[in-house]
Parts: C-alpha cells; structure tokens; sequence
C-alpha cells in the first residue's frame, strides 16, 4: 500500500520561507515522478512542482517559478519543496503526489495515481 506522508508546514510571516517534506513508502520511489499541488480556500488544487524519478528534470508552475524548488532524496524515500519568498496567495493546503513507475514530469492532477493527505502552509502579511 502506497503511503505518501507530508510534513513541514505552518504559518509563516510573508517574505519567510518553508521547507515540506514528503516521505513514501510502499512503493519503489526512485522508479516514480513526484509532484506538489496546492489547494488554497475555494479554489481548485493546483499544480506547483515536478521532480521525474531521476531526480533530473523539474516542471514548475509560473506562479512560483524562481521562488520554490523541488528535490529528493531517493536514498530517503522523501521528496522536499523548499519554498522562499513566501506571498500571502502561497496560503493553501499542500499536497505530494506520486506518478506510475518511469512517468515524466506533469502538471496535470490526473497524470498522478498516488496523493499524500495534505499539509497546510499559511502565509500572514
């Protein structure tokens, strides 16, 4: 059974930073593209970030391109969003999400099969 469980989040001041993690288990995890969506009130979930299985290629979304950056550490089983320059429209909660084994890099929600339970990141101006 795939388990992605994410952790890191909080509430922090504008122009702060945040690091998420997301730890697998259940699946052989240097195989799969990881991802990071985000859903903030009222809104639909949304595309962030892309990591393929090898770690080199990386997809973001324009709104936060230049200010996160997504990694993993497949020794760890963990994928990381680090995440600067916090804006109060970064406030969502935060999901990992987990591809087929050797799938590209992908922005699209139905492109990933497996999805952590969310964490939540507020931003206060």
């Amino acid at each position: 059974q795939v388990q992605l469980a994410e952790s890191g989040g909080g509430l922090v001041q504008a122009g702060g930073s945040l690091r998420l993690s997301c730890a697998a288990s259940g699946l052989t995890f240097s195989y799969h593209t990881m991802g990071w969506f985000r859903q903030a009130p009222g809104k639909e979930r949304e595309f962030v970030a892309s990591i393929g299985w090898s770690g080199g290629r990386t997809l973001y979304a324009d709104s936060v391109k230049g200010r996160f950056t997504i990694s993993r550490d497949n020794a760890k089983n963990t994928v990381y969003l680090r995440m600067n320059s916090l804006k109060p429209e970064d406030t969502a909660i935060y999901y990992c999400a987990g591809r087929s084994v050797y799938s590209g890099v992908a922005d699209r929600e139905t492109a990933y099969d497996y999805w952590g339970q969310g964490t939540q990141v507020t931003v206060s101006s």
